[in-house]
């Protein structure tokens, strides 16, 4: 089982849209049973709270849901997941320190599995959903070609 967490700061934009997002595309290769989804919070500020708004509206759009997805920060556990993808570089560092020196799974940036060098902008301040969904779907892809690879 490859197990895979999608953190960003607040765990209502981001990281819950590409939870549902690599959910879809895992289900659609028939891959669930093999690859474990979540995602969390680098911060406790949203703790509990259900997706954002504009995140459950740009996935509705493509018939994802986010049912019973709600905040939560990232916890001891976290640390077994193989792959613990970023969203931007504020969270790898935030992740890092949450980390310390104790061993962890693989912690990159989304968008560095699609060969970019840059993070995916919150759209709790940009505001376009749009962009950040092509971001997240492009990264995600990507990550699952090489999640196939190694299964």
């Amino acid at each position: 089982m490859v197990k895979v967490l999608f953190v960003c700061l607040g765990n209502i934009c981001r990281s819950p849209m590409a939870e549902a997002v690599f959910r879809k595309m895992v289900e659609e290769e028939g891959l669930s049973k093999q690859i474990e989804i979540d995602s969390a919070a680098t911060s406790s500020w949203e703790h509990g709270n259900p997706v954002h708004q504009g995140t459950k509206e740009r996935l509705a759009r493509e018939n994802i849901s986010v049912a019973g997805m709600y905040s939560r920060s990232l916890e001891d556990r976290d640390l077994a997941n193989d792959y613990i993808v970023a969203m931007d570089e504020s969270n790898i560092k935030n992740i890092q320190k949450f980390i310390g020196k104790r061993p962890s799974g693989q912690v990159k940036m989304l968008l560095e599995y699609a060969g970019l060098k840059r993070g995916i902008a919150d759209p709790w301040h940009t505001k376009d959903f749009d962009k950040t969904y092509e971001d997240v779907f492009l990264g995600c892809k990507a990550l699952l070609d090489k999640i196939k690879k190694e299964l």
